[in-house]
């Protein structure tokens, strides 16, 4: 599979569509060992003067091991033929076995982690902030309640995007 890097202003999409409803796999790690998982939620914009994307992640989620030990991170979105792959990424964990083998993914290995080829779009990210949401922070009644009956709250996650990939 062949990459060809992009500048970030050139890239033209909906990022409200890209990650509620096409979705994204963060993965973290290197060639040695590695964790993707699928997300739904995250942003992108400036913060700080650059270019920023957050990721949210759960405490118990095996992927975040990988973003808290690492300094790079990356977000890689597919198209709609991917769905299968995306759904068993988002509801089987890699502590049990081998991901990638069974979604049918190829890792792709850039920057010091891991994206995959099969991605049409991959940013890849430098961690720059990383926050546990609290429930004493929520300033509106509803989505506490609605979102954490369990208590689990996300992690934050913002990236520099220091390198845009688009499938060739």
């Amino acid at each position: 599979m062949a990459f060809k890097e992009v500048k970030i202003e050139e890239l033209s999409f909906n990022p409200f569509t890209k990650i509620s409803k096409e979705w994204m796999l963060i993965t973290a790690g290197d060639e040695e060992k590695h964790n993707t998982m699928t997300a739904s939620w995250g942003g992108v914009g400036i913060m700080w003067g650059m270019n920023v994307a957050t990721a949210y992640i759960r405490p118990q989620r095996y992927t975040k091991e990988f973003v808290d030990a690492e300094d790079m991170f990356t977000l890689s979105f597919f198209k709609e033929d991917y769905r299968k792959a995306l759904n068993l990424c988002g509801s089987k964990s890699g502590r049990d076995g081998d991901k990638d083998k069974e979604a049918g993914l190829t890792p792709y290995y850039t920057d010091g982690t891991t994206a995959y080829e099969e991605a049409d779009l991959i940013f890849v990210c430098r961690k720059l902030y990383a926050q546990e949401m609290k429930p004493e922070c929520f300033t509106v009644d509803g989505p506490d309640e609605k979102w954490y009956p369990g208590k689990d709250y996300h992690t934050m996650y913002m990236g520099e995007i220091v390198k845009v990939l688009v499938r060739e």
